[in-house]
């Protein structure tokens, strides 16, 4: 099981200690950051690689059972879309861009932000059921292949476009009014 990321307070690692005691799992903290000293005292058991690029990320992605982000505040969460590109099945919190991502029980699993317990049971669920982990990781791949960077930013102008197609519509009817006199 592991976590790829920034080591920072807001993305809420600290609660992967939470699941050291997991049976069978061995938790590997892929990244670097403020937080490191503090989360290699939290959880002393778990292998803690530093910050990788490039092909080295990318086998340790691949080398995961299972991805798990604990950040509820995230807007895109490239790290959860990198772990899926991986064909890593992942755990997420049900809050911000990881929904846009993980559609629950296909490509992953979601709990609620501040539920360790739900946290715990989704991990033990991918960890310990061969089966499920082996269906959502067939599905994790397929699930963002779609998504480039063209994609996501087509799609973020498209949301823009909605946003404020209201507000030109609404201007609109007010020069005509205004012109109309009424």
């Amino acid at each position: 099981m592991g976590y790829v990321g920034r080591l920072s307070r807001d993305k809420r690692v600290h609660l992967l200690g939470h699941l050291a005691r997991l049976r069978g799992i061995r938790l590997v903290v892929v990244g670097d950051g403020p937080d490191r000293a503090r989360l290699r005292r939290l959880l002393p058991d778990a292998v803690f690689t530093g910050q990788r690029t490039g092909p080295d990320l990318s086998r340790l992605y691949a080398s995961l059972d299972v991805f798990v982000h604990t950040g509820a505040d995230e807007t895109f969460c490239q790290t959860v879309q990198e772990a899926l590109a991986s064909g890593v099945p992942v755990v997420v919190p049900a809050a911000g861009g990881p929904v846009d991502l993980v559609t629950e029980g296909h490509n992953g699993l979601l709990y609620r932000p501040d539920s360790v317990s739900e946290l715990r049971v989704a991990v033990g669920r991918l960890a310990h059921n061969r089966e499920v982990r082996a269906r959502l990781a067939a599905r994790a791949r397929p699930s963002v292949a779609h998504r480039t960077w063209r994609s996501v930013n087509e799609e973020l102008v498209e949301h823009y476009r909605a946003v404020i197609a209201p507000s030109h519509e609404l201007a609109a009817r007010r020069e005509r009014m205004t012109a109309g006199g009424v």
